[in-house]
This record gives C-alpha cells, structure tokens and sequence, in this order.
C-alpha cells in the first residue's frame, strides 16, 4: 500500500511538472535583427529553451519594438520586461563608480576587455550592480572597438580635429561626457533615430564599433571612417534581480549556458567582422583615416581622471583593471 502511495505521489509530481507553465523572460533590446547581439539573444533564447527542455520560454523583442533604448534599463529595473542589453553608461545613474568602464581607453584590447569582464573583477561588479540596482549583468559580450565615422570626408588625428564636430552620442551623462572627452561637441540622439539624423546632417557623426557601422548601414549616410579604438565596448545581458532570484538553482544555471552560448557567437562574429569591414567600406566609397592613438588616449584617460567621475571611482579596482592588460 505505501509503495502505491509512493508511486502515486510520483506520477502527481511529474504529471504536474509536465504541464506547470513554463517560466518566460521577456529580453527586448534596441539592436536591429543583423547585429551580432540580436543574433547572441537569439542564440540565448534557443540554448535555454532546449537545455530547459521548455520549462523556460524566451520572448524575444528586438529593434526597439517594446521599449526606447532609454527605457530598456527602468523597464527591466520595474519588471516590465525580465531582461535586456545593457552596458555601463546606462547603469552609472544608479552606480556611479561603473563610469570607470565608460572611460575611453580603459581597456587596451578585446582580450583585455573579455578577461576583465567576464572574469572575477567583471563578478564581483555585476554582483554588486545587482544589489545596488535590482538589475544583474551576467556576463559580457563583445560590441566590437568604437570608431569614429562622420558625415564629412575628414580625417581625425587628434582630439582637436574634433572641436566643433557635432558628435552624436546615447543619451546619458556619462556617454555625453565621452564625447566631450574626445573633444567634440556631443549631441543626444537615439539609436533607432540615427540613420536619419545623419542623413538629415542633424549631426556630423557618430562613433561605433564597424559591425554596427555595416549592420545600421551607416555608411550610406557618412563619408569617412577614423579608427581611434577609443572604447572596446561590450553589452551586457541582464535581468531583473527580483525574477533572477525567482529562479531554481537549476533554472540559473540553464540562463548561464544561454549567456555563455551567446557571448561565444557575439565575440566570434564581431572580431570575425572587424577583420573584414575596412575592405568593405573602402569599396562602399569611404575614406578610412587612422588617429594618433597615443595623443587620443593620453588626452582623454586625462579627461576623465579630472573629472567629477573619477572621485566615484574604486581606485584599487581601476589598477586591478590596468593591471590585467599585462
């Protein structure tokens, strides 16, 4: 009798957990669908509904079609959406000391900026976003390194050439200050709005990383590319600490093998693409320039060590940083 109990109980469970709905994470971001991120989400969205065995379900949303790039953060911080990408500049508003990831020239290479990040000092960072903001990073993809791409055939060399230069950048402070930083004249302009404003000569340009250059088709509406390598930029995948902590052990590690999957396919595809793209606009019709990088870096890490930013700053954590490049 109590072994029939047993069995009983056993297959309740399981005919339960059979048609328990499944848990889903709402992921929006701005990125148009081309974009190795976009691609990363979807990868995400696949791994972990097959290693989940569907007992998670991804809704995926790109291109901005639920929330404005600078909605994204407060729509996952308030649980309107469960996940997003992100990246430092939109997160120093409620961590301050993070604008040490905005600065220019704080990471010296795609393997400086990996080994960092997704490391144990990008670990305990994230941890302590999630505390202090109700939203957790959980790794970091490769963007690709930022370049300067203007309107004008016009060579950059140093911080200069930029005065004037109507430089569009994200709209927050630390993005706006960046732009400052490189000695241009930055403009707020959304991501989903800035084709038009280059078309329109609303701005003079914009920096990105080349794949996001070719993916927006930037390079229709602008006439030269000046590479200054001034951030090697990453997005982070992130999600609501509230549903995080929601999840089963089980249930986080399945997310984590997601993010793992889809770190992989961004950094594969953009490094893949950044060796390839300076051919691709030079036969597009643009002139591409080389900045001198040591007057860029030298007058912009200099920027931001006299700036208000700086004094939020863990120094001990931006030597662990600069150490790491060795």
């Amino acid at each position: 009798m109590k072994k029939l109990l047993i069995v009983a109980l056993a297959m309740s469970l399981a005919g339960a957990a059979l048609f328990a709905k499944p848990v889903e994470l709402v992921y929006t971001m701005t990125a148009v669908p081309t974009d190795a991120h976009a691609g990363a989400m979807r990868v995400f969205k696949e791994t972990v509904e097959r290693v989940s065995g569907g007992e998670i379900k991804v809704l995926a949303y790109d291109s901005a079609s639920l929330f404005k790039q600078e909605q994204e953060v407060s729509a996952v911080r308030s649980g309107q959406a469960d996940m997003t990408a992100t990246a430092a500049p939109w997160l120093t508003d409620g961590s301050p000391w993070l604008s040490m990831f905005t600065a220019g020239y704080m990471f010296k290479s795609y393997d400086h900026m990996t080994k960092v990040m997704n490391g144990e000092i990008g670990k305990a960072a994230f941890e302590r976003v999630a505390k202090e903001q109700g939203i957790r990073p959980l790794g970091a993809q490769y963007l690709g390194t930022r370049q300067i791409n203007l309107v004008k055939d016009m060579p950059v060399k140093t911080p200069a050439d930029l005065k004037g230069v109507k430089l569009r950048m994200p709209n927050s402070e630390s993005w706006l200050f960046l732009g400052t930083a490189l000695g241009a004249n930055p403009t707020p302009v959304s991501f989903s709005e800035l084709y038009m404003a280059l078309q329109t000569k609303t701005v003079d340009g914009q920096d990105n990383p080349l794949p996001s250059d070719k993916n927006a088709k930037f390079y229709e509406v602008t006439k030269s590319i000046t590479i200054t390598n001034h951030i090697v930029d990453s997005v982070w995948p992130a999600i609501n600490e509230a549903k995080w902590q929601s999840l089963t052990a089980q249930q986080k590690a399945w997310v984590m093998e997601g993010v793992k999957a889809g770190i992989k396919y961004c950094d594969e595809t953009n490094l893949k693409a950044e060796a390839e793209l300076v051919e691709f606009f030079k036969g597009a019709g643009l002139k591409i320039y080389y900045a001198d990088i040591d007057a860029f870096s030298s007058h912009v890490l200099k920027q931001y060590l006299d700036s208000k930013f700086a004094k939020t700053w863990d120094m001990d954590l931006f030597k662990k940083v600069q150490a790491a490049a060795k």
